[in-house]
């Protein structure tokens, strides 16, 4: 199906860009557990240390799934724009290379869902 626009220019500023946001965004996935069937999209401060992100914000946003707390977070394999990435956990997001509206994805080897229904 084609599509005609009314106007030759779509000109104005996104919504969605980082000065409109208190923290920039940042989307993050879990692979294989599809209970949350999209990344999520948190603020978070680009001072935050990698270290805090994984064990306070992915607790709080993942932690009521039954995975979760048999998370090895020494075996997780992370990707950042569907490539594998390797964070220093002891740097921020920003000394990560993390910026606005990134995505990154975690997956857990040997884990995957409820009764390996990968939800």
């Amino acid at each position: 199906m084609s599509l005609a626009t009314l106007t030759t220019s779509y000109a104005f500023a996104p919504r969605d860009s980082e000065e409109n946001f208190p923290d920039p965004l940042l989307y993050i996935g879990w692979e294989n557990h599809l209970l949350f069937c999209a990344p999520v999209c948190v603020p978070v401060a680009g001072n935050t240390l990698f270290v805090s992100l994984q064990d306070k914000i992915l607790k709080e946003v993942y932690g009521a799934h039954p995975d979760f707390l048999s998370i090895s977070w020494n075996d997780v394999l992370w990707f950042k724009s569907s490539r594998p990435w390797y964070p220093n956990k002891d740097k921020s997001l920003i000394e990560n290379g993390i910026k606005h509206k990134d995505v990154i994805r975690f997956r857990t080897p040997n884990l995957f869902g409820i009764a390996g229904s990968n939800s």
